[in-house]
């Protein structure tokens, strides 16, 4: 049983390092800088992936309850990812307070700073040895009276789980940054910018780890 749990979490880490090329700079939103560098992926994914042909009764019989899988298509949110381009969301929330939090369980230590100051000093690479809960970055604890227009053009994956509702977790964080590992209730974790797509069972041990400097929106079924 120890060694199934263990390629369990092994195989949802992967999912997170997907083995896809960085996207030129034409098209990375303006996040990614000569000094950004992104973190190394040590492995290929082994996390099944489905394209937009994949039906709500496969999702639901084959990967709902059972195991992740990566989503490719199944939505159009090119509007949101225009929104999301770094110089439209320091003009436009440059000056709005984010909350900052550490990576640990409870997140004992937040700070409020302007938008615009996370992302001109917070936002660089971190070491990926440095401990969860030494790093702080923006994810979720949205203010969504100020970011509630953004996040009403986003289209969320189209499939949910019966008697659930969606809540949105929306941030930016810097390559190197992540959650260790822990497990809470279902969803969808959509990287605008940088590189993941992914459904996650409810329960479902998992450590992330942001590559690049990433924009992302997680849609929580509760």
């Amino acid at each position: 049983m120890a060694l199934v749990t263990v390629f369990l979490l092994l195989q949802l880490l992967l999912a997170l390092a997907l083995n896809e090329e960085i996207e030129c700079t034409g098209n990375d939103g303006g996040w990614l800088r000569n000094e950004y560098s992104p973190v190394q992926e040590e492995e290929s994914c082994t996390v099944e992936r489905r394209d937009g042909s994949i039906t709500y009764a496969e999702f639901i019989e084959q990967y709902a309850y059972r195991r992740p899988v990566i989503l490719q298509g199944i939505t159009d949110n090119s509007e949101f990812r225009t929104l999301c381009r770094k110089d439209h969301l320091l003009k436009t929330y440059g000056d709005h307070l984010v909350r900052l939090s550490t990576a640990n369980t409870y997140s004992y230590e937040k700070v409020d700073v302007p938008f615009q100051e996370y992302v001109e000093h917070w936002l660089r690479p971190q070491d990926p040895k440095t401990l969860g809960c030494d790093t702080l970055y923006f994810f979720g604890d949205n203010n969504f009276t100020e970011w509630g227009s953004l996040f009403q053009k986003y289209i969320p994956p189209p499939f949910k789980l019966p008697g659930t509702t969606g809540a949105y977790s929306f941030g930016v964080a810097g390559s190197g940054t992540g959650v260790p590992f822990h497990w809470h209730g279902p969803g969808f974790s959509e990287v605008i910018y940088g590189r993941k797509v992914l459904y996650f069972p409810d329960r479902w041990w998992h450590a992330t780890l942001n590559l690049d400097t990433s924009v992302f929106i997680s849609t929580f079924l509760g």
